[in-house]
């Protein structure tokens, strides 16, 4: 019989307004067996992303919201501690959308959810849930399949310090484009540009955005890529070329609302410029990862893409890290380390 405990967080009520620690239950269970067909993860490392705040919404979405009582959804990377599935053995690294927990149950009809990781690991455990995981991908189709840059146009990035967007700031920068990125403080604008190779960049926070936009953007904007909404996307829509293209990957400055959100005041320039604007999720591009993970893999090799990483200690720190994530208080890839990587 296993002993030991298994911590969990789940749902205890849904948000209103910004997320409270007090919006999850911590309760500690016995950690359970598999069954027949069955593997039991380990969490390794836990990523923390907006669209948590999306499910954990009793809204329309593009997978069914987190229930009361349920543990909370997160993506992970963990290691098969105990296995009856004969594709996987204890001790196999591997990734999935798994819970807020130390051990996950992978049922034999949810045995697909699990991704195999790479053995020996070419590059450190978080970049597969950073920049060779849904991080990646997001910023790689987004900008790539609906933002379709070509060199010498301008690029602008909205939340450009974040997981997503300074990743699509770098690979607008490969592809020979002017990259320009808007980001909360002064500190991570030198960060994008200094570090980063972007262009320019604005503080939103403190700037005049209209005026800002078009100085750092003397010719225009041919692709935004949207991961705020709000009024950054108001300005945007001020300053964008003829046939622009506006990847929508999020609207993070409106997800803790609680009155309706206006629609943008500029709308009629997407007539007028005759733009297109899509939102996506990196669920569209499942069947077409292999694409991502061949060029993504390839630039880290190149040097020609930075990760930027920070890790909170401990799953019991989740709940409280999470705010990181509207904030501001976090550059790049936000991640819980829960336990340790095996030796």
């Amino acid at each position: 019989m296993r002993t030991g405990i298994n911590r969990q967080f789940r749902l205890a009520v849904r948000p209103i307004g910004d997320i409270k620690e007090s919006d999850f239950e911590y309760r500690e269970e016995p950690i359970p067996s598999p069954a027949e067909g069955e593997v039991l993860v380990r969490t390794i490392h836990l990523s923390l992303d907006p669209t948590n705040r999306i499910w954990m919404s009793d809204m329309p979405q593009y997978m069914p919201p987190v229930e009361i009582g349920q543990v909370m959804r997160g993506v992970v990377t963990g290691v098969v501690d105990e296995s009856k599935n004969p594709n996987f053995q204890p001790g196999d690294l591997v990734s999935g959308l798994l819970g807020w927990q130390d051990y996950t149950i992978v049922a034999e009809n949810n045995i697909l959810a699990l991704t195999p990781l790479p053995n020996p690991l070419p590059y450190p455990l978080t970049t597969f849930v950073g920049l060779l995981g849904a991080t990646g991908w997001t910023a790689y189709f987004g900008l790539l399949d609906i933002g379709q840059p070509k060199a010498g146009e301008t690029v602008v990035v909205s939340a450009a310090a974040g997981a997503v967007g300074s990743i699509v700031g770098q690979i607008a920068k490969i592809k020979g484009c002017r990259v320009v990125g808007i980001t909360g403080s002064d500190e991570k604008c030198q960060w994008l540009t200094q570090e980063l190779g972007f262009d320019a960049a604005i503080n939103y926070k403190t700037a005049d955005l209209e005026r800002a936009i078009a100085q750092a953007c003397p010719n225009g904007v041919d692709v935004y890529f949207d991961n705020v909404g709000g009024s950054i996307l108001d300005a945007m829509l001020t300053q964008i070329n003829l046939h622009a293209r506006i990847p929508l990957c999020g609207l993070i400055s409106t997800y803790n609302a609680t009155e309706p959100v206006p629609g943008p005041y500029h709308y009629n320039q997407i007539l007028m410029k005759r733009a297109r604007i899509q939102g996506f999720i990196i669920f569209d591009y499942l069947p077409r990862l292999s694409e991502a993970i061949r060029d993504l893999g390839q630039w880290i090799d190149q040097g020609k893409i930075k990760h930027a990483v920070e890790i909170v200690e401990g799953l019991e720190n989740a709940p409280s890290a999470i705010l990181k994530l509207f904030n501001g208080d976090k550059k790049g890839k936000l991640i819980i380390k829960v336990s340790e990587e095996p030796i």
